[in-house]
């Protein structure tokens, strides 16, 4: 039961800190400079007077179905990075990525969604969940509204095709 807890917190201090908020550069120069609330900010990514926000984060758990030639596979890999990045743009998808090693945790989806129900029907439109490669485990998560800036972020430090 802890496990998916100290998971959690491990990948949102590990965005925090690669997304540049805890970097040196961000720190105040001394103890007379202060951080000013960005109302506006704030507001567009919805967040409540702690800067935080609801979201629902998806367990990517190894699927049934997992039989596949390496051309198959290397499809469907495709096919369900083209779906992580359409729901990126559609501004569904706040977080996502696999996770190291080769156990039945796979990776997580951090959803910018109210409820568990949106986000299953996300989930569905992917098509390693589709055949059965992935399943998901789906969970209410409260964290910073700030991960709302993650994708944005994301563009100005990738230099990949995701999709090959």
């Amino acid at each position: 039961m802890m496990r998916p807890l100290y998971i959690a917190s491990f990948v949102l201090i590990t965005v925090l800190i690669s997304a540049g908020c805890c970097s040196n550069n961000n720190k105040p120069e001394s103890n007379t400079d202060t951080v000013t609330f960005n109302e506006k900010l704030a507001k567009e990514y919805g967040a409540d007077k702690y800067g935080m926000k609801k979201y629902v984060m998806a367990f990517l758990k190894r699927g049934p179905n997992r039989d596949r030639d390496s051309v198959e596979s290397a499809n469907l890999q495709r096919a369900h990075m083209e779906n992580i990045g359409r729901l990126a743009e559609e501004g569904k998808l706040v977080l996502a990525g696999p996770f190291f090693g080769d156990d039945d945790l796979r990776g997580i989806y951090i959803f910018n969604v109210e409820t568990i129900a949106e986000a299953e029907a996300l989930t569905n439109t992917d098509p390693a969940i589709q055949a059965g490669s992935l399943v998901m485990e789906l969970r209410e998560w409260y964290g910073s509204a700030a991960l709302m800036g993650v994708n944005n972020t994301h563009k100005t430090l990738s230099n990949a095709d995701i999709s090959q």
